[in-house]
C-alpha cells in the first residue's frame, strides 16, 4: 500500500527508474519519450553529465547555507549570468524553490515597492482568465483558472481579470490581429480605469499561456500596447514566464519575442531542467532600489531558496541553454513538430487548432471542426488522451477545461531541447495514434 498522497488517488502509476537524453524508463523496462519535459521542465535532457558534474562539486563543497548568514558563489553566479541574458532593464535577482513561489514573490515586491514608495493605496492586481500562476493561494487567485480555483474561492484574496489573447476563439472572423490587439488592450485600461489608475498595482501576464490554454501566443503588438498602458498609469507589468521561458519558446526569455520588458520577471521549470527544485524573479532597479533606500529588505523569504546544489545546477543548464547551437535546435525542431503535427492532423475532424512557439506546441481538440465545439467534459478526452500515449511509449501533457475551466480538451507538448529529428517524429507518430485511440474510446 502506497503511504503517498498522489495528485489522484487509487490510479497506480509506474515507478520510474532511470531516465537519459528524452527517455524515461521505468522498473519493468518499458521506455517513455518524455514529450512535455514532465510539465515543460526539462529543458537540457535527463542525466546530462555537464550538469551532474556541477552538482557533484558543489554537493563536495557545500550543499547548503542559509541565505539569512551567508551568501554563495554558486547563487550570485546565477544571478549574474541570468542578469546579461535577459531583456536590458532587469537588473536583479531573487531565487526561490519553484515557479509558485516565484510568482508569490513577485507580488509581494510588488506591494512592497508601492509601500516603500508612500503608495499604499496601490492594491488591485489584474491578470487574465484562463491563466495559470501557481497553487499558493496569492499565485492561484491571480490566475484565471476556474477549475483550479472554484473549491478554494472563499480563501482567496480578490484579484481581477480580464480576457486573454486566445485568437483561435476570441477573435472575431472579420477582424485583424491588430484590431484584436488593440480590443483586449482597451478592456486591460477600461479595467484599470474602473478600479482607479491610482488602486492598481500590478497587471501579471503570461506571454505564451501554458498549461491552462496549450501553448497560446499573443497576436500581433499586443504586448507593447499592454506595456504601453501599464507606464500611463504607473502599474507594474509581471510576465510569468515559468513555464515558457528559459528557451522553451525559442529565445531564452519569451518577452523577447514580443519586443518588450516586465518590471518584474518569473522563471522556474527550465531554469534547473529538473535536476534541483529552482526558480527565480528577475526585478528592475527602480523595484530593488526602493527596497534598499527604504527599509534594506525585502520582506519575504523561504528556508530554501538559494540553495547552493540547485544553483550549481541551475547555472549549468543556464550554460548550456545560452549556448547558440541549443537554442538553434528548440526552433528547428520547433519548425518541424509543428508542420509535423499540421502534416499528421491538420485535416482531423477532432483537431481545431495546432499552435505555440519553439518547442512549446499545443493541440486543441473539437468534437465539431466547423462549429469549433468543444467534446463533452464527461467524455474526459484530455485523460484518454494521457493514458493512450502512455501505453505508446509517449509522455504528453493533456489538461481540460481549456475554453472556461469545464469545456475544451487540449495536448501540451514541450519536450526537452536536445531531441532529434526522429524522436520528433515518433512523438508526432504516438501522440496522432493516442488522439484517435482516445476519441474512438
Amino acid at each position: 500500500m502506497a503511504r503517498i498522497l498522489h495528485r489522484s488517488i487509487g490510479q497506480p502509476l509506474p515507478h520510474a527508474a532511470s531516465a537519459q537524453g528524452v527517455y524515461i524508463t521505468d522498473t519493468e523496462g518499458r521506455r517513455y519519450l518524455d514529450g512535455s519535459g514532465g510539465a515543460a521542465v526539462t529543458s537540457v535532457g535527463h542525466g546530462h553529465p555537464e550538469v551532474l558534474a556541477a552538482m557533484r562539486a558543489q554537493i563536495d563543497n557545500l550543499c547548503y547555507a542559509h541565505t539569512g548568514f551567508f551568501t554563495t558563489d554558486a547563487a550570485e553566479e546565477l544571478a549574474e549570468q541570468l542578469v546579461k541574458l535577459a531583456p536590458d532593464g532587469l537588473d536583479y535577482v531573487y531565487l526561490v524553490s519553484g515557479g509558485s513561489e516565484a510568482v508569490e514573490a513577485a507580488l509581494k515586491m510588488a506591494r512592497q515597492y508601492f509601500v516603500e514608495t508612500g503608495r499604499p493605496e496601490r492594491r488591485h492586481i489584474i491578470a487574465r482568465r484562463q491563466s495559470y500562476h501557481g497553487n499558493t493561494l496569492g499565485a492561484l487567485a491571480t490566475g484565471g483558472n476556474a477549475m483550479r480555483r472554484q473549491q478554494f474561492q472563499p480563501l482567496l484574496p480578490q484579484t481581477h481579470h480580464v480576457s486573454p489573447c486566445y485568437a483561435y476563439r476570441d477573435k472575431g472572423s472579420d477582424e485583424s490581429p491588430e484590431a484584436y490587439a488593440a480590443r483586449l488592450a482597451d478592456e486591460l485600461e477600461a479595467k484599470i480605469l474602473e478600479l482607479g489608475p491610482e488602486s492598481v498595482m500590478a497587471f501579471v501576464a503570461e506571454p505564451v499561456v501554458g498549461a491552462t490554454l496549450g501553448a497560446v501566443a499573443s497576436e500581433a503588438d499586443y504586448f507593447k500596447r499592454v506595456r504601453k498602458i501599464c507606464d500611463q498609469h504607473g502599474v507594474l507589468l509581471i510576465l510569468d514566464e515559468v513555464m515558457c521561458g528559459m528557451g522553451r519558446t525559442g529565445t531564452m526569455f519569451a518577452c523577447e519575442q514580443d519586443g518588450i520588458t516586465p518590471d518584474i520577471l518569473t522563471v522556474a521549470k527550465g531554469l534547473g531542467g529538473g535536476y534541483q527544485p529552482i526558480g527565480a524573479v528577475l526585478l528592475s532597479s527602480a523595484i530593488f532600489d526602493s527596497f534598499a533606500n527604504g527599509s534594506g529588505l525585502f520582506q519575504h523569504g523561504h528556508t530554501y531558496l538559494g540553495h547552493p546544489v540547485a544553483a550549481a545546477a541551475a547555472n549549468k543548464v543556464v550554460e548550456i541553454i545560452a549556448r547558440p547551437e541549443t537554442l538553434a535546435n528548440v526552433n528547428a525542431m520547433g519548425a518541424r513538430l509543428q508542420s509535423g503535427l499540421e502534416a499528421a492532423l491538420g485535416a482531423s475532424p477532432y483537431v481545431g487548432d495546432i499552435r505555440g512557439r519553439g518547442l512549446f506546441r499545443g493541440i486543441e481538440l473539437v468534437a465539431d471542426r466547423e462549429q469549433k465545439t468543444p467534446f463533452d467534459p464527461a467524455r474526459k478526452i484530455h485523460a484518454k488522451i494521457k493514458r493512450q500515449a502512455m501505453a505508446r511509449g509517449l509522455i504528453s501533457y493533456p489538461m481540460g477545461g481549456t475554453i472556461d475551466g469545464v469545456y475544451g480538451d487540449h495536448v501540451l507538448l514541450a519536450p526537452p531541447y536536445t531531441i532529434q529529428a526522429d524522436e520528433i517524429d515518433f512523438l508526432i507518430e504516438r501522440i496522432t495514434q493516442a488522439i484517435d485511440a482516445a476519441i474512438a474510446e
